[in-house]
């Protein structure tokens, strides 16, 4: 009979060790999730998140303001660099409304592979937006908000998936991107934007053909600002370095309106402002990648930087260069060289002009002086030769 107590007892006892097993890894899925994810948390609690979710208070966190008065130039940030990204239309990617926004799975050999200090690899893509009455990115620039924003989440190569590398220092690497309203129709978005309403209903997924994800970012690469945060939704990890670009991407005002009023969240309501307001810096450093005057460290030595420039629909340039052009145009160093001499060779002209001119009043006030004491006379024929 004691024998069979015992034996109950270990029974027990290993049943209560393999639910408490299971709860572990429940919880460890949660704080590790792909991507934003279905837990207790919303957008109209955000000052309770660090209740429950502790680094959500923490020093580093995302999203935050952009000042631009205020952001140094970094000559070591280079141009981002691409590799994999235009999905073949053999292979299918899974979009999902989770709830929070509508979430894209990326493949793995999708690649940062240059602008930052390791390669990264893409895990999947998500979007924030507003209203049709306000705009809704999480980031800002000089305080203004754009309709919508884009975020291209990747995970450090030195991991094997991102639930080891999302809670790690330097783990992840996010690329984000300002949606603007344009005029026209961006036919890369509509290949996402076609879909929507066949995950309108919150936990839907369908799955889309694949296309060039690189088409979803700005043509320009090489213009963007650089930090250090975090995960802007719960568990709020402190392991992004964030590549803000400078460019925004237009969608037409129908496009825009269907990302605002398509998803639907809990109770059938419909998604909207999906943003987490900006957060302080606690001291630390926004850089960018351009804008930097001769001899300074700050962009345009404290004055305004352009916050931000329109990118056209008209598609991406060349995966591989990273740094494609777009409407504006940046100095080479080529072109800077040129400029100073020019400038040089105009200084050196002004003053050769003005010494001629000198010599020459003061040699008209000798001959002035000496005239009368001259007297004019024919030139013979062997002065003339002279």
């Amino acid at each position: 009979m004691e024998s069979w107590g015992i034996f109950l007892l270990l029974l027990g006892s290993c049943f209560i060790a393999q639910v408490a097993s299971n709860e572990k890894k429940d919880e460890e899925h949660q704080a590790h999730p792909r991507g934003p994810g279905r837990s207790h948390w919303n957008y109209q609690d955000t000052h309770e998140w660090d209740s429950s979710f502790p680094h959500c208070g923490g020093s580093e966190q995302s999203p935050i303001n952009v000042n631009t008065s205020s952001v140094t130039f970094d000559a070591s940030l280079r141009p981002i660099r691409l590799s994999g990204y235009n999905v073949t239309p053999e292979e299918t990617l899974k979009l999902k409304n989770n709830g929070h926004t509508v979430v894209l799975d990326l493949p793995d050999n999708l690649l940062i592979i240059e602008g930052l200090a390791q390669t990264y690899r893409a895990a999947q893509l998500h979007f924030h937006w507003g209203s049709e009455s306000s705009p809704g990115s999480e980031h800002t620039v000089n305080g203004h908000r754009f309709p919508g924003e884009i975020h291209v989440v990747h995970y450090s190569a030195e991991y094997d998936s991102i639930w080891e590398a999302v809670s790690r220092p330097g783990g992840l690497a996010v690329l984000a991107a300002f949606i603007e309203e344009g005029a026209d129709e961006n036919p890369t978005y509509e290949r996402l934007l076609s879909h929507l309403r066949s995950v309108a209903e919150e936990g839907q997924t369908t799955n889309v053909t694949g296309f060039d994800i690189r088409g979803l970012l700005p043509r320009r690469l090489d213009r963007y600002y650089r930090y250090n945060g975090s995960l802007t939704t719960p568990p709020c990890f402190q392991s992004v370095n964030w590549t803000i670009f400078n460019q925004t991407i237009p969608l037409s005002p129908r496009q825009l309106a269907v990302l605002e009023d398509t998803i639907h969240t809990d109770h059938d309501h419909v998604l909207q402002m999906n943003f987490r307001l900006p957060q302080s810096l606690n001291g630390r450093h926004v850089l960018t990648s351009f804008g930097a005057p001769v001899g300074g460290r700050r962009a345009f030595g404290g004055g305004p930087v352009p916050a931000v420039v329109t990118d056209s629909p008209d598609g991406p340039g060349n995966e591989e260069k990273g740094a494609q052009g777009g409407e504006e145009y940046t100095l080479s160093t080529g072109d800077m060289l040129a400029i100073i001499f020019g400038v040089l060779f105009g200084v050196t002209a002004v003053a050769f002009f003005v010494y001629v001119r000198k010599n020459r009043t003061k040699n008209q006030r000798t001959k002035a002086e000496n005239k009368s004491n001259v007297i004019y006379k024919v030139a013979t024929t062997e002065e003339n030769l002279a």
